[in-house]
């Protein structure tokens, strides 16, 4: 389960994956923000927000647009880790806004849900000229 989810994150590609993504209703997502490494995290439980950023942020679920989207600057997450023990990170900047922004699919919840009425419709907007073929899709950012 846990390779499928990193190869099916891997070739969209994106940095992070939800079970609830790909079908799967299991609390658990898979990152890999380039700096901790491949990662999966079980039943995360997100502590100690702490400050605010805005900054682009798009999804699998959603391909296309992407929209400034306010999130936490600082978070810890807990969880568990593949083999079942006990894990606890703390995030800043891109790790922070994917534990967030996964921790959001488990609770059925997407970035758009976050933004105010005029940014929902311009991403929706953005992503109907993209089904239509009339807007070329941003691309991805990964980390280096």
């Amino acid at each position: 389960l846990c390779d499928d989810m990193f190869e099916t994150m891997y070739a969209a590609p994106g940095v992070g994956l939800a079970g609830p993504q790909v079908g799967i209703t299991l609390r658990l997502f898979v990152f890999d923000d380039g700096q901790t490494g491949p990662t999966f995290i079980a039943n995360p439980v997100l502590l100690d927000r702490s400050g605010t950023v805005v900054e682009e942020e798009g999804c699998l679920s959603i391909p296309g647009p992407y929209h400034p989207t306010p999130r936490s600057e600082r978070i810890r997450c807990r969880g568990q880790d593949v083999k079942g023990q006990d894990l606890e990170l703390d995030g800043e900047g891109l790790l922070a806004r994917i534990f967030q922004h996964e921790t959001d699919h488990l609770d059925g919840m997407l970035y758009i849900d976050r933004l105010d009425e005029t940014g929902r419709r311009e991403v929706l907007a953005d992503l109907r000229r993209f089904e239509l073929g009339l807007q070329e899709p941003r691309a991805r950012r990964r980390p280096e």
